[in-house]
């Protein structure tokens, strides 16, 4: 007997381990982020950060590139050729030349006998003179010591790279941006979600006071059925709040680009810490002057001029030294006859007329220009407007939130009256509901107001370039140590 109640002791506990691994399991699956996490993470994952920074990555190797123009240019080269069949070129038959050049030197000295049968006829004959080995070894070095397009392209690729890592500082600040408003949506979501479980909770709970006074006697049956109605149809509202912070999940796990299988929450809470924000016309001037998109732009500006510089350059001549040393030899066997030769010298090009298409790319260079300007215009007054708008926001917010406050004091205050009320009978069952509805909206509302309150600050940031260097400095970073 003693054995079997051993044996049950140990399945119990062998049960209990398991469902605490199980649970544990489940629990260890989800991943928990706080709001640095979730950034630091979609700034390692997301796909807009990533291609701004392999830009960054261009516009670094277009600099080097471009200071490679300046150094000077070694190139080998070797070749050996066989000719199969030498080439020939007309020439005076020499046979003839040299047979007729002599009778007549003897001829002329009496020692034979004149005879025209003695000279050959004077005619071209294809003769060889290559030998069908050839081989040759060359080095030849290349200076370049004036071009405009070489020294106008390097300040052109310095531009360029600084215009690339003002766009990836753009990025970085709407990733951010991005994370923020996915993160706190979540907690709002989660909130509400609360809020509700609670108002189920209290419907219930009403239900069952109903209920129970009912069995006794002492309350309608309409009213047991009203209570019962009131809690069936709020069920469906909280499964839309559910599932809306399920999509809400999903929006935030998209931004960080986590795998669709992973669960994740969020660690943090909608507190309402008023901050002081700086007027108008001083948050529209540092905007001005540090707007990442306006940044951007405004080094584009200066991008489209070194370009225009560049395709000016093709009015100005060029100037390039050089010198080459080459091993040769040739041979109709392999027993070469080697020579070398080398030589030094400078070489000048300038072109005198090529159609007006320099003209023409220096006037589409122009126009492009201007257009940067216009777009760098538009965006200037785009930043202004959205910052009086931000701010008109903040104050509405902050208006309704000293409303909020006290209307959800007000609220629970009507809930608690009408609760007591209820039961000593001198309240009806619609107030209660009434009052529990109302003190759930109000709740929302302040949550909502809050929300609104944290993202409008995180947007006026975003607008005035406010950004942590650490960020840009954590996704250098991370790109260095692949």
């Amino acid at each position: 007997m003693i054995q079997n109640i051993f044996d049950k002791f140990k399945i119990i506990i062998l049960v209990i381990s398991v469902l605490i691994l199980n649970n544990f399991d489940a629990e260890s699956q989800v991943k928990i982020l706080t709001l640095d996490d979730a950034i630091k993470t979609a700034l390692q994952n997301n796909s807009d950060t990533r291609i701004a920074l392999l830009e960054v990555k261009k516009a670094q190797s277009a600099v080097n590139e471009a200071f490679g123009y300046a150094l000077p240019s070694v190139d080998f080269s070797a070749s050996y050729t066989h000719l199969l069949e030498k080439p020939r070129m007309p020439f005076p038959d020499f046979e003839a030349l040299l047979n007729n050049s002599t009778y007549s030197v003897l001829e002329a000295e009496n020692l034979i006998p004149k005879d025209p049968n003695h000279f050959l006829p004077m005619r071209n004959v294809l003769q060889a003179f290559a030998l069908s080995n050839n081989y040759e070894a060359k080095l030849e070095v290349t200076q370049i010591l004036f071009n405009s397009a070489v020294f106008t392209g390097i300040g052109a690729s310095g531009k360029y790279l600084q215009t690339s890592q003002e766009m990836l500082n753009s990025k970085v600040s709407k990733t951010v941006l991005q994370v923020k408003q996915a993160f706190y949506g979540i907690v709002l979501a989660k909130e509400v979600v609360d809020l509700m479980n609670v108002s189920l909770d209290n419907f219930q709970k009403h239900y069952k006071n109903v209920k129970a006074m009912y069995d006794q006697g002492i309350a309608a049956e309409y009213n047991v059925l009203q209570a019962e109605v009131q809690v069936e149809n709020f069920k469906p509202s909280l499964l839309e709040a559910e599932n809306a912070l399920k999509n809400s999940k999903e929006g935030l796990k998209l931004i960080l680009k986590l795998d669709k299988d992973t669960e994740i929450d969020v660690d943090g809470s909608l507190v309402y810490n008023e901050i002081a924000v700086a007027q108008a016309n001083d948050l529209i001037k540092i905007a001005n002057e540090r707007n990442n998109d306006i940044r951007t732009l405004e080094s584009k500006i200066e991008v489209d001029e070194a370009f225009i510089d560049l395709d000016r350059s093709d009015w100005w001549p060029s100037l390039a030294a050089f010198g080459n040393y080459s091993l040769n030899g040739m041979a109709d066997d392999f027993n070469f006859l080697n020579y070398r030769q080398s030589m030094v010298g400078v070489a000048l090009q300038m072109n005198l007329f090529n159609g007006n298409r320099t003209k023409n790319k220096v006037q589409q260079a122009t126009i492009e220009r201007i257009k940067t300007e216009e777009q760098l215009s538009q965006l200037r007054d785009f930043v202004t407007l959205q910052i009086k708008t931000k701010l008109n926001e903040l104050d509405r917010v902050k208006q309704n939130l000293i409303s909020a406050d006290r209307n959800v004091e007000l609220a629970e205050k009507t809930a608690k009256i009408a609760s007591i009320g209820y039961t000593n009978g001198t309240r009806t069952q619609l107030e209660v509901l009434t009052a529990e509805t109302q003190l759930r909206q109000a709740k929302t509302n302040r949550l909502q107001s809050v929300y609104a309150y944290i993202v409008t600050l995180n947007e006026i940031d975003d607008l005035i370039g406010n950004i942590k260097d650490d960020y840009i400095q954590m996704v250098m970073r991370n790109e260095i140590n692949k």
